[in-house]
């Protein structure tokens, strides 16, 4: 999640920024989506400001207990000692200023109630649910500050290299079907493939749904650092496999496959397209500019897995797929802010590259490639999140229609303020996100033009495909596929979710 400290836009960030002060990049950070875009900066640098004078009654407890922590990290960070009391006011006053809901916020909260800041920030949320019975904040999380920025900046995350599905029905066992396997990963190294089933974890059923047993299996998922070893077994078409994995730093690519598909009616691109980071602008540039030199007319654009990130990078995308005509002088994505925040200039199509350093950094104002299509298929599920989202939501703003195969997406038209304070970044909406029409009621979901499963039993991007299948005969037939493809012997039925960290996904499992 994918994410996204390089933007800049709100005025209660810009307030922010100019109090905070110090020698760190521990401070409030700006919009996940949708902000308004200046040129990025990697890594960020910390804001030079007069220093706050903690007594001055004129500022919020935001701006003075800004890194007042019951427990300061040294020498390198900006921390000076607090107490666990400061640090829960901070919360509160940076959320009764700019989080979406701040008037659905519980008003008898006790801070002396919780042992941690985090299980306080748990409850800075609003209760309220959307017209199908979900919650409708469902996006409320934290995450080490060091983690987010080292994902972030780099794409580097800390696994197997694994993505995991897991079935949506609550009333059967938990099901872990593997999605996708990071190549040259140790998951890959050990033998795991897309469509492998989860038996056990050091020994622990997946099925078994004891509190210990879950969080036995949950850490096992999840390691907290690099050589850290746990004993996965796995089912792929009746046989159990079993392997020791040590995680590591895992550099993940954002564009995973870049392909033209010659068929009986033109050249169609297939672009595989996982996460919106900032290592992704190089990659999409170098992959449009393929399908624009093989002459391709239509679009297959695969984000079955991608749970958003940065909105200018989806605003880079959508214009790629649309090209000038249909997006000059026109709004990807305007924000909307509470009542306490000034209102805030959308975000336009970005027809220029912004300069995000990469290992394949295109240089800020090169104008971008582009296809000039009037219409897209996207392959879903409800993996398909934030600035996922956006894209369909902003190219149906300005009449390309978007075509959508596989499930329902997540239903996220928000964004965050990453806000990192004493460590921990503390992610909670901030706005809600609507395109030139004036559309960003999705909070259940874009449902599919054709429903159809997953199909595990072929890789992403074989023509064979389920998802993908489908998508290439209802472009030349506009019918939708009779029945689902099945799954793979042994994966779970239906519906499938992608089962990571909120940061990777900003999607809930």
């Amino acid at each position: 999640m994918k994410f996204h400290i390089l933007l800049s836009g709100a005025a209660v960030t810009a307030a922010l920024l100019a109090g905070c002060g110090g020698g760190s990049s521990d401070t409030a950070q700006t919009p996940v989506t949708p902000p308004v875009v200046t040129p990025p900066v990697t890594p960020p640098e910390p804001p030079v400001t007069p220093p706050v004078t903690p007594a001055d009654p004129s500022l919020p407890e935001w701006h003075t207990l800004l890194n007042h922590c019951a427990a300061p990290r040294g020498a390198g960070y900006p921390d000076v000692q607090g107490t666990l009391n400061e640090e829960m006011r901070w919360l509160h006053s940076f959320f009764d200023a700019t989080y979406l809901w701040y008037r659905e916020i519980p008003a008898n909260l006790n801070m002396a109630d919780y042992s941690t800041a985090i299980d306080y920030f748990m409850q800075l949320k609003t209760s309220a649910v959307t017209a199908s019975g979900r919650p409708k904040d469902r996006f409320h999380f934290t995450y080490p500050s060091a983690a987010w920025e080292a994902l972030n900046s780099s794409g580097v995350a800390l696994g197997y290299g694994l993505t995991w599905l897991r079935n949506n029905d609550a009333a059967l066992s938990r099901i872990l079907t593997v999605g996708m396997v990071e190549p040259g990963s140790p998951a890959a190294l050990a033998g795991m493939q897309r469509g492998d089933s989860l038996v056990s974890a050091d020994g622990v059923s997946v099925t078994d749904t004891s509190s210990a047993s879950v969080a036995a299996v949950n850490a096992a998922l999840a390691p907290k650092a690099a050589g850290e070893s746990h004993v996965l077994a796995w089912r792929r078409n009746g046989t159990v496999m079993q392997a020791t994995l040590a995680a590591s730093n895992l550099t993940i690519p954002p564009v995973r496959m870049a392909k033209v598909l010659d068929t009986d009616d033109g050249k169609v691109g297939y672009l595989h397209f996982n996460e919106h980071n900032a290592v992704a602008e190089g990659q999409l540039v170098k992959a449009f500019q393929s399908f624009k030199d093989a002459g391709v007319k239509d679009l297959v654009l695969d984000m079955r897995y991608n749970g958003g990130g940065l909105l200018a990078i989806a605003s880079e995308l959508a214009y790629m797929i649309a090209g000038p005509q249909a997006t000059v002088g026109r709004i990807f994505e305007k924000p909307i802010y509470n009542d306490k925040t000034t209102p805030q200039a959308p975000l336009m199509f970005q027809a220029a590259a912004l300069g995000y350093k990469s290992d394949n950094t295109i240089k800020a104002g090169t104008l971008l490639p582009y296809l000039n299509l009037k219409r897209v298929t996207v392959l879903t599920s409800a993996g398909t999140c934030s600035a996922s989202e956006s894209v369909i939501n902003g190219l149906r703003g300005v009449d390309v229609t978007v075509n959508l195969i596989g499930g329902e997406t997540c239903g996220k038209p928000y964004a965050f303020t990453p806000a990192a304070n004493c460590g921990t970044t503390y992610f909670a909406i901030q706005l809600q996100g609507v395109n030139e029409k004036g559309f960003g009621d999705y909070a259940d979901g874009f449902i599919p033009t054709c429903r159809v499963s997953d199909d595990l039993a072929h890789a992403q991007g074989d023509p064979a495909e389920g998802l993908l299948a489908a998508a290439l005969s209802y472009r030349s037939t506009g019918m939708c596929p009779a029945a689902p493809k099945a799954l793979r012997s042994g994966a779970a039925a239906g519906p499938l979710t992608p089962w990571r960290h909120e940061v990777q996904e900003i999607s809930i499992r």
